[in-house]
């Protein structure tokens, strides 16, 4: 179950953040290589020679890749302590839908409203904002996604919190005004010190993001 863990990942990836969110979680020590993704190195690309992305788990030599996958698997093998997904079959299910609607939804919005302008951003605002409030309404009045613990979908979904500062700043828009529900479960969340220690300042990642904007639009 222990052994060498090694973590191939990018500071600012949402993605990597859940990775280390989950290993906080469960305690585990390992090692942290910081990815240059402009100049892939050959460690990554052994790693993961298909999707050639992080974050990838590297457990005793043996890779494990995509970030849902990856939790998925810390919490299988070090499951004596901090379970992230619930123990009942069909909430587990559950849990796994949202997670993945998180994952094949949230991404995509979000990056139409940082990266584009016009017509294009305020599509993307408009989804962004229909996702949210689709996720408040299946949060309802409960703490967390999961009920009364922090779990597996929300980890999922916190690390996009600390993009929150450049979806606002670049799309002009007020994430707590249209959707308080989200902040105050994002504040909730931050009270965990595996979350409040993993999260990026939002304002490095709003530097972070504004370099990457340049590169999609022309002002």
């Amino acid at each position: 179950m222990a052994g060498e863990v090694v973590l191939l990942d990018c500071w600012p990836s949402m993605f990597g953040m859940r990775v280390r969110i989950a290993l906080a979680e469960k305690g585990i020590k390992y090692e942290y290589k910081e990815q240059d993704l402009k100049n892939k190195n050959p460690l990554l690309l052994e790693m993961n020679p298909i999707n050639k992305q992080i974050p990838v788990l590297i457990h005793n030599g043996k890779p494990v890749c995509e970030s849902l996958i990856i939790v998925q698997y810390i919490d299988e093998v070090w499951n004596d302590k901090s379970s992230l997904l619930p123990s009942d079959p069909y909430q587990r299910a559950q849990a796994r839908f949202w997670a993945d609607f998180v994952d094949k939804k949230v991404y995509g919005a979000s990056r139409k409203v940082w990266s584009t302008k016009g017509e294009e951003q305020e599509a993307g605002k408009r989804e962004f904002f229909e996702i949210l409030k689709t996720l408040e309404v299946e949060l309802g009045d409960k703490p967390y996604f999961g009920g009364e613990t922090f779990g597996y979908v929300d980890l999922s979904f916190i690390t996009f919190y600390s993009w929150f500062q450049a979806y606002e700043v670049f799309g002009n828009i007020n994430i707590e005004v249209e959707c308080p529900k989200i902040i105050a479960w994002a504040k909730r969340c931050l009270q965990k010190e595996s979350v409040a220690k993993t999260l990026p300042d939002q304002k490095k990642v709003y530097e972070f993001v504004a370099q990457m904007r340049k590169r999609f639009v022309s002002e």
